[in-house]
This record gives C-alpha cells, sequence and structure tokens, in this order.
C-alpha cells in the first residue's frame, strides 16, 4: 500500500481571493520526482475561505514526500504575501501560516507524519527564518501536544515568547527580528484523521438529540443529584463541576436541529479513529438513541475519509452477520453504506467521499488498467490482433486471476454453507487469501503489456552517438530487466493459488471440488505461461550469470507448480468419484 497523507494548512487570509488563489496555486504546482524520475503533485481537495475569521483552510493531499514540498511552497508563497502586522480576524492565530498538520491516511502510520513534520518544522526555520512549534503527536514536549499551548497570547505574544526559554518556538530565533514580526509563527503537528460525521434521529427535538450526545461524547455531561438529568450540578472541593464521561474515546458530539432535513441529529468530530472507528462510534450512538426511545435512521459524512474506514467497517458488519469477507472491496463498502445508512439523506458515492478515490486520475486509471477494464471479448479480440501485446504474458496473469478468484469463489460457497455455519471463518480467512491473490494478478496483467512497451520505446531510442548507443542499450537492458521481472512476479503470485485451491478441494464444498481442480489447472497455466516470458526476455539480458539465476528461480517455481496441480487434481478426481 503507497503511502498518502494529507496536509489541512491554516491560511491566515479569508478575504484577498487573489492571495488565496497564489498561495492554492503554489501548493498545487509544487512537484517532486520519484526515482525513477515520474513527476510526483499533490491534489488540492478543498479551499474553504472565512471572512469573519478572516482565515483559509486548504486541504491536498498526496505521497509523502509531494506532501512536503507543496506545505513548504504553501508557507513561502504565504510568507511573501501575508504581513501578519496587518492581520486582524476572528479565528486565533501565531502566524500567515497558522497551523500546518500532517494526517496520515493510509500506508503510514501517526509516528512517521510526526518525524516529517518535524523535519518540515526545521527546514521551514533554517531556510525561511519562520519560527515552528511542534504540537499534537510531533511535540517535542507533552504540553506541547495542546494546539492551544503553543498559540497561547497569539501573534501579539511571539515577542515574549521567543525571549523565554520556557515558551520559545522549537525551531526559531533567540531574538524577536523583523522576518518574525511579517511572518509570525507557525504550528506544525501530526494528528490523526478527524470524522466530521452526522447520525440522523428520528425526532425534531434537539433536546433528546443533546441528551444522546452527552451520553457518547468523551466528554460527558455534568454529574447531577439522584443521577437525574434536571437535578443539582455536583461540584468538586474547589467548586467545580464534576463531570461524568461518556462512552466514546476521542468523540465530541451535540445534537442539533437541521431545518434542510427536518430532523435532529448528533453531530460528532471523531478524532481517534483508531480508538473508535466510525462503525464502533455508529452502533453506540444506536444503542444510546434506543435506550431513550429514538432510532438512528442513517448517518451522514461530512467532507472526506480514508478508505478504510468504510473497509473496516463493511468487514465488521459482514463479521457479525458470519459472512464471508473474501469479496471485492466494492461490495465490502457497499455492506458499510448500507449498514450505517450513508445513502439515508441522498445518494452516498465513494468515488466522491474516499480520499484515495478522489486522488485518482481518471485518464491515468484507464491507461493503467486499459485491458484489465475491457470485457472479456474485448480483451480476447485485443489479444488476437496484429498488435504484440497483449501477450503470452498478460494472458497467463489472467488466468492465474482466473485461478485465484475460482479457489476465493469455492471458500465464500463453504463460509455460506448451510450446516457449516460454525466454519464460517475459516473458509472466509481462505476468500481473503484468494482475493488478495486475484489483485495482485489482475494488475500484472496491464503491468506486463507495459514492461513489453518499455522495450520497444528503449529500442526507439536515439542511436547516433557512441552516447546515445550506451544510454539506448542501457535503456533496452532495463527494461528487459524488468520484462523478466514482471512474469517471475506473476508465477510467484500464480503459485500461491495452489495454497487456496488446495484446501478447498480437502475441506471445501464437495459440490464446488471440480472448480477448486479448474482452479489448480488455471494456476498451472499461469506458472508455466510466464515461465516461457522469463525465459525469453532473460535470455536477451547481456548479464549471463543473471539471466541463468533468473531462469533457474523460474524453473523451480515450475517443476512445484506441475506437482501442485496433479496433487490437487488427484484429490478433486476422488472427490468426485465419491
Amino acid at each position: 500500500m503507497e503511502p498518502i497523507i494529507e496536509c489541512v494548512p491554516n491560511f491566515s487570509e479569508g478575504r484577498d481571493k487573489e492571495v488565496i488563489r497564489k498561495i492554492t496555486e503554489a501548493i498545487s504546482g509544487a512537484k517532486v520526482f520519484d526515482k525513477d524520475g515520474k513527476e510526483e503533485r499533490v491534489k488540492v481537495l478543498n479551499v474553504d475561505p472565512g471572512e469573519a475569521t478572516n482565515r483559509t483552510v486548504i486541504t491536498f493531499v498526496g505521497h509523502p514526500a509531494a506532501v512536503l514540498e507543496a506545505a513548504f511552497q504553501g508557507v513561502v508563497k504565504a510568507d511573501e504575501l501575508i504581513d501578519m502586522r496587518k492581520h486582524h480576524g476572528a479565528h486565533p492565530r501565531s502566524g500567515a501560516c497558522d497551523v500546518l498538520p500532517l494526517v496520515p491516511v493510509s500506508g503510514i502510520s501517526l509516528e512517521e507524519c510526526a518525524r516529517l513534520a518535524r523535519s518540515l518544522a526545521k527546514k521551514i526555520y533554517e531556510e525561511l527564518g519562520v519560527p515552528c512549534y511542534c504540537y499534537e503527536a510531533a511535540a517535542f514536549k507533552p504540553e506541547r501536544k495542546n494546539l492551544a499551548v503553543c498559540r497561547a497570547g497569539e501573534y501579539e505574544a511571539l515577542p515574549e515568547k521567543i525571549a523565554d526559554p520556557l515558551r520559545a518556538p522549537d525551531f526559531g530565533p533567540k531574538e524577536y527580528n523583523e522576518t518574525v514580526a511579517r511572518s509570525g509563527a507557525i504550528n506544525v503537528g501530526a494528528r490523526n484523521f478527524l470524522i466530521a460525521v452526522n447520525f440522523n434521529l428520528n425526532t425534531t427535538s434537539t433536546r433528546r438529540a443533546m441528551a444522546v450526545a452527552f451520553d457518547v461524547r468523551e466528554k460527558g455531561r455534568k454529574k447531577r443529584e439522584g443521577g437525574s438529568l434536571t437535578g443539582k450540578v455536583i461540584k468538586d472541593e474547589k467548586g467545580q463541576p464534576v463531570w461524568e464521561p461518556g462512552t466514546l474515546k476521542g468523540c465530541k458530539a451535540i445534537g442539533w436541529y437541521i431545518d434542510e432535513y427536518g430532523i435532529a441529529q448528533v453531530s460528532m468530530n471523531i478524532t481517534d479513529i483508531d480508538t473508535t472507528p466510525l462503525h464502533k462510534a455508529f452502533d453506540e450512538v444506536c444503542r444510546a438513541a434506543s435506550a431513550r426511545g429514538l432510532r438512528v435512521t442513517g448517518t451522514e459524512i461530512v467532507g472526506l475519509v480514508p478508505k478504510r474506514v468504510l473497509v473496516e467497517a463493511g468487514k465488521y458488519y459482514l463479521e457479525k452477520q458470519q459472512r464471508s469477507l473474501g469479496i471485492a472491496e466494492e461490495e465490502i463498502i457497499k455492506i458499510a453504506v448500507k449498514s450505517m445508512g450513508l445513502d439515508d439523506l441522498r445518494p452516498f458515492d465513494p468515488k466522491d467521499k474516499v480520499i484515495e478515490y478522489m486522488m485518482e486520475d481518471p485518464a491515468e486509471v484507464a491507461m493503467k488498467e486499459r485491458l484489465v477494464r475491457m470485457s472479456l471479448k474485448g480483451f480476447a479480440d485485443e489479444t488476437a490482433s496484429e498488435s504484440p501485446a497483449p501477450g503470452g504474458g498478460s494472458v497467463s496473469a489472467y488466468m492465474g486471476a482466473l485461478g485465484a478468484a475460482l479457489g476465493a469463489m469455492v471458500a465464500n460457497l463453504s463460509a455460506h454453507k448451510r450446516g457449516w455455519d460454525e466454519r464460517w471463518k475459516e473458509f472466509s480467512d481462505w476468500a481473503e487469501k484468494g482475493q488478495a491473490i486475484k489483485e495482485e494478478l489482475v494488475a500484472l496483467v496491464d503491468e506486463d503489456t507495459r514492461a513489453f512497451a518499455a522495450i520497444m520505446d528503449a529500442f526507439s531510442l536515439p542511436k547516433d552517438s557512441d552516447k546515445a548507443k550506451a544510454e539506448r542499450d542501457a535503456a533496452i537492458q532495463k527494461a528487459t530487466m524488468n520484462a523478466a521481472m514482471v512474469p517471475l512476479r506473476t508465477m510467484k503470485a500464480a503459485y500461491r493459488a495452489f495454497e487456496v485451491a488446495q484446501a478447498m478441494a480437502e475441506k471445501g464444498n464437495p459440490n464446488s471440488a471440480s472448480d477448486a481442480g479448474v482452479a489448480a489447472i488455471a494456476a498451472r497455466g499461469a506458472v508455466l505461461g510466464a515461465y516461457l516470458n522469463v525465459k525469453i526476455n532473460a535470455s536477451s539480458l547481456s548479464d549471463s550469470q543473471e539471466a541463468e539465476k533468473l531462469i533457474g528461480e523460474a524453473g523451480e517455481i515450475a517443476v512445484k507448480a506441475e506437482e501442485m496441480e496433479k496433487k490437487i487434481l488427484g484429490i478433486v478426481n476422488k472427490s468426485i468419484e465419491n
């Protein structure tokens, strides 16, 4: 899984559209290059200016290196265009770029984001002279986990804070200077993803919605005498109200009435989705509402969520139903949508709500998945055409994908077989394995064709000088090596499908024994077909030792594949004969 992070900087300008446009363009225009020379940029998901607050929130996502560069360029442009000596607004602020949080979306931990945040803060100060405080997960001091502590006194307090060793920035000058006077200080941090969500209730009563919110939010409610909601508030020895905590950690909530929908809602911010995932919050609000004679009729997600939020929810509800989790991702998300009523108020399209889907470039995805998006007939027709690609490598990967899919199918049928209810988890685990192998092989269908195209591109490079010839030869060898490695990956993935096929032949629904056998045949065909592609490409390598190594490794897998097919077919035929 590729690492993806979100960045949500707040800039101290919400009125001048031209300034906001230039900062946004600086962020979206920032670029870095990966190890293969591919350009990477972030995707700006939202720009939200506020006139009264005189503040704009820009949300963008991407791979870590791209996000760090985009964030830095946003700070550069804000420092150039915003003079904090002239800034006034309703929202607390300490700098032209006021807060700069990094948020893990997928494939990266909060701790890694915290390290990135600290390095970004260091770079901002060293290269721009703008002081930085590190907050939340990136904090160097425990008290600075709280943003309010870092921003105490706001911009106006910076001269005295910089002079005080206990309150000075984590990265900053020893004295207040002209740069700081103009830019202020930035609060750079790392935090978990925050989900803003509303739970729809079958009531118009704000008071009852508020009662449910108090029941579940971490802060809870003020404790009252007699345990009633109207009794006298109980106070501690210092005269402060005693609070009864709610049932959900990392959650803030209130109740309100929405004119647009004509219903009351529990409006919630989930600040720790690892401790309290969305599906857990939904179930708990349902329980608390039911205890007060109410029903949750659906859920409204405000803004975007990481894909894992919906995938985890879908798997959770499938488990509660004792249904197999080894189904396509789209189906898992569909279960999440229906289970939590995400389409209660309006149609819910994951492509408009899931960050990873929002990041996708439709044209780029269509190009990357050109073959696997075809119909079966279209793929067969394309293979039969006079074009050399797709060829045996892509067809081998697709055969392997079908073999893994058949194994997953038998597992899913077995998980749902009458009388085998207590074994649903066993078969669900096998189905998940089959699904994962299938997805890997499906991706290799197009990757094999791209590898062949790269060789053709390398051969078309100029050779009109010694330098050009050397570069062309190097490109050909690099592309050829990749063209040998891709089918080797196909062999390894397809070989893993035998494990699923064998388990289903031995333990699965006996009525589907023939399907397990076909899965084994398809896996063998995939392995042997890909083996031919490893050999033909490896034989073109100038490094004969590397070629022999690749062909030798592939040959061992091919021999084992034939043995596995024979073994599984023996089990299948015995099952059919009995």
